[in-house]
């Protein structure tokens, strides 16, 4: 079964329960056909010996009526037809004989004995008196075999019927059985062909997630068995490429940084005059040079940083966390820079805000390095308000600030990695324009989203994370 296929699995199952169905339901039908032949045989009966008894009730007139005219005008003819009558009532009693009960049989005798009893005292002119007696037994015999003849129909209708109630009751049963076992086989089927999808379903979230320490391996159908291997294949492409990335991230961070380093190094020793005094323009362009060196610096160490980051949010270890408290921990975190620029941080909370199931420290970060950049924009004794609510389908977390803003047409830039906006704040700040960046990121690992809403003064900044984040 291992060598079959996806669509060839599911087309043997379909046979297979297809099969099962039409079983039941063609034993259903030939138990049907075969009632309703012996129901019909059976109608053909009852009306066959209907007319019998109709037939031999007509010819028992007809044997009265010819033996009382012969006895009283002594005509051989009317003998003849009184014979002819008998005989005629012979059929009918032969058919009647059929019905194969005892007493149908001994009821047939009966009326055939008193038939000949009237015939030899006709003939033998025995007497008027013996011929008329037997012949006034028929009636009576012809109302017995009626008698016998409805009690023997209903008996065989009461069989049918219970016959057909035990068909009914095993036809139930057969169908029953049917669609049990339909059932299970189609249970197993999806069984073994769904866990395998389920398996490709993880593999690929493990992949996307960078957990290339687990090997794929994929069972079911054959099809499904291949993909298992071209995942697995692809794990190790990329974990060798994830390797390879990392050493060349670790071997331009060392070569940068070392060049750099001596670099400074040399605008130092320039600047201190250690081969000799510098003109003024000499002193400014050694500025320059120190100046960007830093920058330089800062720009190789955030590029590291950012990367990181990046690779970082790919990962979660997500657990239950409370908003609230993890925000006022952010909060007292910067609480030196918050008092330097003598701010005032509210925190609000809306509602009763449920736990999210969430990576705390990812979340840290996002929210460190949002409130962070609120801090860095805002004036001097100005304030920084963060709002979280409950919506509909997950948790909201507002910052905003009474900074400078940001420009709407740069309301998307200003999640680009170092972007800084056109408006700065009046003191100058230290960043590398990849605050924002990273809290996308993080942002955007637990499914949620961060965007700049329009206000006329300062920035406002929401994060929206769904419930099951």
């Amino acid at each position: 079964m291992s060598r079959l296929s996806f669509s060839s699995t599911l087309l043997a199952s379909f046979l297979l329960i297809a099969a099962i169905l039409g079983t039941a339901a063609l034993g259903g039908l030939l138990t049907l056909e075969d009632f309703a032949a012996r129901s019909r045989d059976g109608a053909k009966h009852a009306l066959g010996f209907s007319s019998a008894l109709q037939e031999l009730g007509e010819r028992t007139v007809d044997l009265e009526r010819s033996a009382r005219q012969f006895l009283v005008l002594d005509d051989p003819v009317l003998l003849k037809r009184f014979e002819q009558a008998r005989d005629d009532s012979m059929t009918a009693l032969v058919w009647i004989g059929g019905l194969g009960s005892a007493k149908s049989q001994a009821l047939v005798t009966q009326w055939s004995d008193a038939a000949e009893r009237a015939a030899a005292a006709l003939n033998t002119g025995a007497g008027a008196d013996a011929a008329l007696q037997a012949l006034g037994e028929l009636p009576i015999l012809n109302e017995q075999l009626a008698a016998e003849l409805r009690l023997q129909l209903e008996a065989e209708s009461n069989r049918l019927l219970d016959e057909l109630d035990g068909n009914r009751e095993q036809l139930a049963w057969h169908l029953l059985v049917a669609v049990t076992a339909a059932f299970l086989l189609a249970a197993l089927t999806g069984w073994w062909v769904l866990r395998p999808l389920n398996r490709v379903e993880g593999a690929i979230e493990a992949l996307g997630e960078s957990r290339f320490d687990e090997p794929v391996i994929i069972g079911g159908p054959a099809d499904l068995r291949r993909v298992g291997r071209r995942l697995d294949w692809l794990r190790v492409r990329l974990a060798d490429l994830e390797a390879n990335r990392t050493r060349v991230l670790r071997h331009v961070s060392h070569e940068l940084k070392t060049p750099l380093a001596s670099l400074r190094e040399g605008i130092a020793l320039l600047k201190d005059g250690v081969v000799g005094e510098l003109t003024t323009g000499q002193h400014e362009v050694v500025g320059i040079l120190e100046h960007n060196t830093r920058a330089l610096q800062l720009r190789i160490e955030g590029l590291l940083g950012y990367n990181a980051a990046v690779f970082d949010a790919r990962s979660l270890k997500r657990r239950k966390v409370a908003l609230r408290p993890l925000v006022e921990s952010v909060v007292a975190e910067q609480q030196l820079q918050i008092q330097s620029r003598n701010l005032h941080v509210d925190i609000d909370v809306n509602g009763d805000v449920p736990p999210l199931t969430a990576d705390p420290d990812k979340l840290r970060i996002a929210f460190a390095n949002l409130v962070a950049n609120a801090i860095s924009f805002s004036p001097p004794g100005g304030e920084v308000r963060l709002k979280i609510a409950c919506e509909l389908h997950g948790v909201t977390i507002d910052c905003i600030d009474e900074g400078p803003g940001v420009p709407e047409n740069e309301s998307e830039r200003i999640f680009e990695p170092f972007y800084q906006g056109s408006r700065q704040p009046a003191m100058p700040r230290h960043g590398s324009g990849l605050g924002l960046s990273i809290v996308r990121e993080f942002v955007h690992a637990h499914g949620g989203k961060i965007e700049l809403l329009p206000t006329s003064a300062g920035a406002h900044f929401r994060i929206a994370l769904p419930h099951e984040s």
